[in-house]
């Protein structure tokens, strides 16, 4: 099975260079030879695709066959992992994350491949720049990180298992999400690229690849958020972000990919900051392939990163050499990228795309030093000094809440110069009722000018709730007014409202998600927890709530073996539900993983939802008893449900627009009357 699966590697490595170099020499010509070169090309970069595919095959079904003869099966996987986790083995370790990182960008590259009618010339270098990429992850599959290599000596009997962390059903979904994400970035890179190459002119490319690059970023924000999540229901320290070298991997090209597609816009309505588009797409893309070096080389220490291995000097060189490229394009083809126009008010929102392009690389820079500052210090002081989540937060709380706030204000004024009476009209009774809130809060007890974080809190609320009432108003505003032409009913109006502009009502649909994360965020400053030994009958009171320990057990499984308690949590007297805060042992890798178990409330406190989270820490060895961490994590789960309407949100903006019903002018035609026709 492993020289099958060695051989399909080297297929498409063969393949994807063939693909590399004949479409590199086929944009030299012009002739009838140069175009069939250049059909063969592309038709090799399709056959890449299959010879990859068949590669991911092999290695997924030696997992399943318990082929413990491929090195990477014995280290990933045994006999007992289960089905869904032994489907996972492909991306859970380095040679098979790599693996199905050119699985994914070959799948890319065979879509733009069969639409490549669309633009022919374009797409051409956009699939010979696809195919360099592809180049250097199969050299690295085949020279540095090889899936199947072969154990030396005898068979053993059984794997060591996968890393417990990754046995929870989110990380079957986690991984794919984020690495759709990291490596679909590379389509809009590379039409980019090729644009600039080629001196494109226009706009087209981009109209092109819009659709290519909210997909992409539709699923590096879920992926961004199920590794949140992954964090909060697995790792048990009560929380969901904590400023990791490898989730700060993940956020910097979210945040450039975000800034790109808001001021793309400018450049599709007014041709303005056509060299910062290009910095800003290289730079997402370039982050993307920093991300992968960080979890890969070994220069930083988390949870969530590979073991150390040599492999971080490839990405090094390959970074290298496209920086060098993307910096010799843009200055060489600089004058094909001058802006048409200028910025002519501050009130605009064209400046509101600026500023909001500032914050989010403001914040990315601030993220990327403090990722690589430890590495920085190591070499000029010669020790590593780490910054925490206190360093982040300083910059990123007051930066994210002007962001919010662009989010409400941004798309609501006009293109050039907005009028004050138009601010006055869009913005009077949302700010209204931001600042209603902001006042609600202060009279149920929170004092902002007593700790900076509450004040943060309150600041948070007030602008999520501005952003919430804007795209509201924007929805009633329009629906009104389809409602008042058409006699439809207000919903229907609002529907077919959304229909003609499915882009702009998309991002509203985006923005209000945000505003519901905002919102699970703010409730941070509120978390309480408290850790008890607890015997039978024990309890330990937190919030609103009472937890009782009703007993503790333990069992076998041929996977692991497991202890856990038994809690019942009651309120107000009335028991609401039981949990089950659980650790297990894996027998194949000898590890532990502690399973917090969370309960949210969304029956007894509805808006206000927030979660009851358990941990199992272990057994006091002395008295034989658990002991147990318990959090309340108020509005937690407003996060998760943002994700979900950001998620519709882009959807809906992918849908093309739908043609504008016509109504037909049904009032009577009034024949003018003649002067002195009566006479």
């Amino acid at each position: 099975m492993s020289q099958i699966g060695s051989f399909a590697l080297m297929l498409a490595l063969g393949l994807s260079a063939y693909s590399f170099v004949a479409g590199l020499l086929a944009l030299f010509g012009k002739d009838a030879a140069s175009a069939r070169l250049g059909e063969t090309a592309r038709r090799a970069g399709i056959a890449t695709f299959g010879a990859v595919v068949l590669a991911a095959t092999v290695l997924v079904a030696a997992a399943f066959s318990d082929d413990f003869s491929i090195a990477y099966i014995f280290h990933h996987s045994n006999r007992d992992l289960p089905a869904a986790y032994k489907f996972a083995v492909l991306w859970s370790g380095q040679e098979g994350s790599l693996l199905f990182w050119s699985l994914l960008l070959a799948g890319y590259g065979f879509v733009l491949r069969l639409r490549y009618k669309t633009d022919q010339r374009l797409f051409a270098y956009a699939s010979m720049i696809i195919a360099s990429v592809q180049v250097f992850f199969l050299l690295i599959l085949n020279f540095a990180a090889h899936p199947f290599a072969v154990m030396q000596g005898g068979l053993p009997p059984d794997g060591t298992g996968l890393n417990p962390l990754l046995q929870y059903p989110e990380m079957v979904i986690h991984p794919p999400m984020l690495y759709m994400g990291y490596v679909g970035f590379t389509v809009p890179f590379a039409f980019a690229l090729g644009a600039l190459i080629m001196n494109y002119p226009g706009e087209k490319w981009i109209q092109i690849t819009r659709r290519w690059t909210m997909v992409t970023w539709c699923f590096l924000t879920v992926g961004v958020f199920l590794g949140a999540h992954w964090a909060y229901s697995v790792l048990g320290w009560g929380g969901y972000w904590g400023w990791d070298p490898v989730e700060n991997a993940s956020l910097m090209p979210w945040l450039t990919g975000t800034a790109f597609l808001h001021s793309v816009m400018m450049q599709e309505k007014r041709g303005m900051l056509k060299v910062w588009n290009m910095v800003l797409i290289f730079a997402t893309f370039l982050l993307s392939m920093l991300g992968t070096f960080l979890t890969r080389s070994g220069v930083i220490s988390s949870v969530h990163a590979f073991a150390q291995s040599s492999i971080g000097t490839w990405f090094l060189v390959f970074i290298a050499i496209a920086i060098a490229v993307c910096t010799y394009f843009l200055l060489k083809n600089r004058g094909h990228l001058k802006s048409e126009h200028k910025l002519e008010a501050l009130v605009s929102r064209e400046s509101s795309f600026l500023f909001n392009n500032l914050l989010l690389l403001t914040l990315c820079f601030t993220i990327l030093w403090g990722t690589f500052f430890p590495i920085i210090s190591d070499f000029v002081q010669g020790h590593k000094v780490t910054v925490g989540a206190p360093f982040f937060n300083r910059v990123a709380v007051p930066v994210a809440l002007l962001l919010l706030l662009l989010t409400a204000v941004g798309p609501l004024l006009a293109w050039r110069k907005t009028s004050i009476d138009s601010l006055k009209r869009n913005f009077l009774y949302p700010a209204i009722g931001a600042l209603a809130v902001g006042g609600m809060m202060v009279l149920f007890g929170v004092r902002p000018w007593e700790d900076p974080s509450y004040f943060y809190a309150v600041m948070a609320a007030i602008l999520s709730a501005l952003v919430i009432f804007t795209v509201i108003s924007e929805f009633l505003r329009g629906g009104r007014v389809i409602a008042g032409k058409t006699d439809q009913n207000l919903v229907a109006a609002m529907y077919q409202l959304c229909r003609r502009n499915t882009r702009r009502y998309g991002g509203y649909i985006v923005h209000f998600g945000v505003a519901l994360v905002f919102i699970g965020i703010l409730g941070t400053p509120f978390n309480k927890e408290v850790e008890k030994e607890m015997a039978f009958g024990d309890k330990i009171n937190i919030g609103p709530y009472t937890l009782v320990c009703q007993s503790y057990t333990q069992d076998d499984n041929p996977n692991f073996s497991n202890e856990w308690a038994i809690i019942n949590v009651f309120r107000d007297g009335r028991q609401i539900t039981t949990m089950y805060p659980e650790r297990r042992f894996y027998k194949s890798s000898g590890q532990p993983q502690t399973l917090p178990r969370i309960y949210p409330s969304f029956k007894e406190d509805y808006f206000l939802v927030g979660d009851v989270y358990l941990v199992y820490e272990g057994k006091n060895e002395t008295t034989g008893r658990p002991i147990i961490k318990a959090h309340i994590n108020p509005l937690v789960p407003w996060i998760w449900i943002g994700l979900i309407i950001m998620v519709f949100g882009t959807i809906v903006a992918l849908v093309p627009n739908a043609a504008v019903v016509r109504v037909p002018n049904t009032s009577p035609v009034r024949t003018p009357v003649r002067a002195g026709a009566g006479d």
